[in-house]
Parts: structure tokens; sequence; C-alpha cells
């Protein structure tokens, strides 16, 4: 992807950095996907195939920065990517009642899960089963915190 044209250092800089990011995490999945595929452990290709799956998200997340970056400092009509955030075209009272019922699932999800591992705690040492559950967790934590941006986010609609 080409630099683009007419951007500040700063975002000149930080283009830079996200398109040397992506580059070296393309390298870092190709590591991932060798291992997965040449390992005679199944456990371990299993375990490497699910951060495979997070290193090709991350690569389309930077991907996608730079070229919103791109579409930005460039002034261009393009809607970017990444979309703009704009929350402030739903009405508010509406975008804070579905956040707040969201954020009641995911905190009950939350919990389950927290009693899900430690009814396995007893096999963390002979199954995969308690890392899946510690990964739920983990991603249940990240839907929580995007309903709460979304919440902190939530304006007024203009008028």
């Amino acid at each position: 992807m080409k630099p683009p044209v007419g951007a500040s250092v700063w975002e000149s800089e930080l283009f830079s950095y996200l398109i040397d990011h992506t580059t070296n995490e393309g390298k870092i999945l190709e590591e991932y996907v060798s291992v997965a595929e040449t390992t005679d452990s199944k456990a371990l290709a299993y375990l490497i195939n699910l951060l495979v799956e997070d290193e090709r998200r991350h690569h389309r997340y930077f991907t996608e920065l730079a070229s919103s970056l791109k579409t930005e400092a460039e002034l261009t009509r393009a809607d970017p990517v990444i979309p703009r955030l704009d929350l402030d075209q739903v009405d508010s009272a509406d975008l804070l009642e579905v956040t707040h019922r969201l954020l009641k699932h995911e905190r009950a999800d939350a919990k389950e899960l927290k009693r899900l591992q430690k009814e396995l705690h007893d096999l963390q040492h002979t199954t995969l089963w308690g890392i899946l559950v510690e990964i739920m967790k983990h991603d249940t934590d990240k839907h929580i915190a995007i309903l709460k941006f979304v919440a902190d986010n939530a304006r007024p609609k203009r008028r």
C-alpha cells in the first residue's frame, strides 16, 4: 500500500509503523502456520490454529488501520474501511438501552464461565477444555470493553 499523499509527519510515521507491523505479523503468521502443519501433536496444532485465527484478525486490523489512515490523511470523500465514530446517528436512549441489555448478558456469561472454569479445574492438565474456557473469558472481557466503549460514546442524535 502506498503512503498517503499530503499526510502530516505524524500520519506518515504512523502509516509506516502500521505497514511495518503488518509485514512483521505476516512473518509470525507464517511461522504459526508452519508449526501447526508440521507438528505431530494434535493438541499443539489445535492451539496454534487458535493463534493463527487471532493473528489473521490482527493482520486485518492493522491493514484496515493503515487504509483508514490513508483515506483520512488524503481528505478524500471516500468512507474509510474502519468507519468514523458516528454513534450520534443513532437515538442515544435506544443505543444505551440495547448496550446495557447486552452488557447484562455478557456479565452473566462471565459469571458462568468463571463457574465452568472452577468445574473443569481438575482437568487442566489432561484436556484443553480449561484453556478454551479461559480464552472465552478473555473474549467476554473484550465484548464488555466494546459495549462499554459504545455506552461511553453514546451521544444525543444531531438535529
